[in-house]
């Protein structure tokens, strides 16, 4: 093994940042970073101050110079000069300017202390009224450094009196950088709809502008705020219109510049091929020779990740290239860093890779740049990580974390806290590794909203960048006979995972879980927690009062998921009934052999299904034990959470339903022929108001939804569920109402102190085609509606078959009986029938959340 333990001698401190804080860094200190990608207008109003009203105008300008620059110890140095000559002169007007810079190289240094008295001494300087504009950049960025000591609420404040001093200056650009801002703080503060409200009103106030240099960086600007709250398709519409007006202007900077974020739009939209075309004209188009650098690194990076090896060894010479030539600044280093990263990924020489981050670490000391030097510090240390050099790795992660925590860091933290677990896990310290994924996993959970307010590039490695620190954690947690203590953790942890990825569907750390185990309820109710790990499947059972227990298949995951998928296919009724039950009969030995006496004895009545993974897609009442489906034994349940989920049954007497649907070919999908025959059976039946076909509009749900008290919402047409919350959507007459905008029709009746919705029927949705993570969708929509559960179907079931199982369905409802043994006795009435006995038909429909 190559060792590159000579470069240990350049290290004194270090900081694990990675690509996930690059990002986080543009959310978290919006004003102080330069990339184009980020805010423009909002992060650059800062050094916009008339030169001539100062004697030293000189030392000001080196300074701004320095800070554009990335040398922010040198910027620090030189206005510090300033602000002694300013001071001893007594001009006031100056002194506050100079202190207001300060403040923003101070913040970049990381020396928080420093940069709140040099605003607060700016501000001071600031009473009199008579100077707005300078005021106001102070207030931006007295925001600037609220929000990234996590007081977000104060930030907010602050730039909401910024953008009353720029409207009262006349400062067009400031006032879009503080609205820009201010939607920022609201997403952090989990007030997500008042966010996309103001980017809203700021997107119509752009558009009435006429085609100017302002207007193309404003909704440049806009653009990269849509991707924080993840309006993914709306950031890409406006960054077209950007890059339009750039094009019209013939401005080779800001068209660049727009390509490059338009670039990362796309890719967070999983749309590869335009992202890389888009990095690829950024780069021939720039002017800028760190914009050019980044778009192809960034290009490197996807041809990475979409295993175009070949076309990556390409760029290669060029951005070796490029790197040489850019003086050492901030971003010259991330570039330097981030090269290296993937260079790791393909596999390079590690002293080659070593060599570039060395140059990185040397460049951030001459700056006296502790982030950057941490950044690149840290990459070398997940260097010897990778190549076995653990106790090197350990130093540096140890160091690492002081440095973090220092900088106020806590995603870094997360991360080191990550990386530190893993290398104690692979030096045998068990009992340590389960302390640093804990210590991680606890940073994540306490950075719920600021995880997911960040670029949506970040979201888009979810599974890579954060999901893995969980199944870390349950894997070592469910090694070597776990004590209850360990399995009661390794479920909370689950339970995490399944929140955080619900936040990650829908960007917004909403889902707020009250801390009660809802299985306590019903004590003739089993819990099954099955979790996917690299080389095995571990499940945790649970019931009312008892311990809980632990079993394990050792079996690597590759092999665990291709025989769930194998089970989805078969549920095709073209595919062998042998070869299904074969394949069912093997899950059910996985999941459910283990507790079959246990359930028996106990007298469990009902199975819930806490899924993992692409388990979410698969439905649990098909499993076989040789002899029976699960459904002949069990009522069967799903829930995204147990903690997430009401406990509450559904009263007998509030049996009465709101019904809509379609029947006609709409939008380019088929007719629905059989939803008018279930409604109408429905409706004779239980009590119910009827709305179909043109009825069935957008406006008319919310309106019916928000009018009627009726318990259940029944919906026949036509939806998918998928992974991305774009394509996760119902179909009324005049629109695909998606995911966010569904959820704020049901939530509209709660929020006018009506009652919630106990039951949401989707009777003819299905998960998206070849999406292995289409059921989250499902999930989510399950959680966000509000409805206390969820009656949706996996895929598309035969008309008829689908209205005799929910006129069954509704018919034992109404007489009383749980829901999920109503959809149970549905089920098996269908099962009965020689023409409905394959799964397809009965085993499609599944309750999420409350089974009661």
């Amino acid at each position: 093994m190559l060792r590159i333990s000579v470069w240990l001698k350049y290290i004194h401190k270090s900081v694990w940042l990675g690509l996930l804080t690059l990002f986080l860094i543009a959310v978290v200190f919006p004003a102080t970073a330069q990339s184009d990608w980020q805010f423009p207008i909002a992060n650059r109003q800062v050094m916009a101050v008339n030169q001539q009203d100062s004697s030293d105008a000189s030392l000001l300008e080196q300074g701004r110079s320095l800070f554009a620059n990335g040398r922010f110890a040198e910027a620090v140095t030189v206005w510090q000069q300033a602000a002694q000559s300013f001071q001893e002169k007594g001009d006031r007007r100056q002194l506050a300017i100079t202190l207001n810079y300060l403040a923003n190289a101070y913040q970049e240094l990381g020396k928080w202390q420093e940069a709140k008295d040099a605003i607060t001494q700016s501000l001071t300087l600031l009473k009199s009224p008579s100077q707005p504009i300078i005021l106001a950049q102070a207030l931006n960025t007295q925001g600037n450094i609220l929000l990234a000591t996590g007081q977000t609420e104060a930030a907010l404040n602050s730039w909401i009196q910024a953008e009353k001093a720029y409207s009262q200056a006349g400062d067009e650009t400031g006032v879009l950088g503080t609205k820009i801002n201010q939607a920022q703080a609201l997403q952090a503060l989990g007030l997500y709809r008042r966010a996309k409200e103001s980017l809203e009103e700021l997107n119509t106030k752009l558009q009435n502008l006429p085609d100017t240099a302002l207007k193309a960086m404003g909704l440049r600007s806009l653009g990269v705020a849509l991707q924080v709250v993840g309006d993914l398709a709306k950031s890409q519409e406006v960054l077209n219109q950007s890059l339009a007006v750039s094009q019209k202007l013939n401005s080779d900077a800001e068209t660049s510049s727009t390509l490059l974020s338009l670039a990362n739009t796309l890719r967070a939209l999983q749309k590869p091929e335009e992202a890389l075309l888009n990095y690829q004209k950024a780069a021939e188009k720039s002017p800028n020779p760190l914009v050019k650098l980044e778009a192809r690194i960034n290009q490197l990076s996807l041809l990475v990740e979409t295993k175009k090896t070949e076309l990556a060894e390409t760029l290669l010479p060029e951005i070796k290239s490029e790197i040489d030539k850019i003086p050492p600044n901030r971003e010259s280093i991330y570039a330097q860093v981030n090269f290296a990263n993937t260079l790791i990924k393909m596999g390079h020489n590690p002293q080659a890779i070593a060599e570039v981050l060395v140059t990185a670490i040397k460049n951030s000391r001459q700056l006296q740049d502790l982030r950057a030097e941490s950044y690149a510090l840290g990459q070398l240390g997940n260097l010897y990580q990778q190549t076995q050099q653990l106790s090197e790795a350990q130093s540096l992660t140890k160091q690492a974390l002081v440095i973090s925590q220092q900088l106020n860091a806590a995603y870094i933290t997360a991360k080191l806290q990550s990386q530190m677990g893993a290398i104690l896990n692979r030096k045998g310290d068990v009992g340590g590794a389960i302390s640093a994924y804990t210590e991680a996993v606890n940073t994540l959970k306490s950075l719920r909203s600021d995880l997911v307010a960040i670029n949506p590039d970040v979201q888009f490695s979810f599974q890579e960048s954060v999901e893995p620190v969980y199944r870390q954690l349950v894997s070592l947690l469910l090694k070597s006979n776990p004590d209850q203590n360990k399995l009661k953790q390794a479920r909370e942890v689950i339970e995490s995972l399944q929140r955080a990825e619900l936040d990650n569907f829908f960007r917004e750390a909403c889902l707020d879980a009250q801390p009660q185990q809802i299985d306590q309820f019903d004590p003739q109710a089993a819990v099954i927690y099955p979790i996917i790990l690299p080389d095995r499947l571990e499940i945790i059972f649970s019931q009312s009062g008892k311990p809980l227990r632990q079993y394990t298949t050792n079996l690597p995951q590759t092999e665990v998921e291709k025989t769930f998928l194998q089970f989805l296919e078969s549920l095709n009724p073209f595919f062998s009934s042998e070869q299904r039950l074969e394949v069912s009969q093997r899950i059910y030995d996985w999941l459910i052999r283990p507790i079959e006496t246990e359930l028996v004895a106990n007298e469990v009545k009902t199975l819930v299904f806490v899924q993992d993974g692409l388990l979410r897609n698969l439905p649990m009442s098909a499993l076989y034990d040789g002899k029976s489906y699960l459904l002949e034994k069990y009522n069967v349940a799903v829930a995204p959470g147990l903690s997430l989920v009401a406990p509450k049954a559904l009263a007998q007497q509030q049996i009465k339903v709101l019904t809509g649907g379609i029947t006609e070919s709409r939008q380019g999908f088929s007719a629905l022929p059989g939803v008018e025959i279930e409604i109408n059976k429905i409706a004779k039946g239980v009590p119910s108001k009827v709305f179909l076909n043109e009825e069935f509009t957008q406006s008319n749900l919310q309106n019916q939804i928000q009018e009627t008290a009726f318990p259940i919402v029944h919906l026949a047409t036509h939806g998918q569920f998928s992974s991305n919350p774009e394509e996760t959507f119902i179909l009324t007459w005049d629109n695909k109402v998606k995911v966010k905008e569904f959820e704020n029709l049901l939530r509209f009746r709660e929020q006018g102190n009506r009652s919630a919705i106990e039951l949401l029927v989707l009777s003819a949705c299905q998960t998206a085609t070849g999406d292995k993570r289409a059921a989250l969708g499902l999930a989510g929509v399950a959680v966000r509606s509000s409805a206390r559960s969820t009656l949706a179907t996996l895929w598309s079931v035969k008309d008829e078959s689908t209205a005799e199982l929910m006129t069954e369905f509704y018919q034992l409802l109404s007489q009383g009986m749980s829901k999920s043994e109503a959809l149970r006795k549905a089920q098996l009435k269908l099962l009965k029938q020689p023409k409905y006995e394959h799964p397809f038909y009965w085993a499609s429909f599944i309750l999420v959340g409350n089974w009661l």
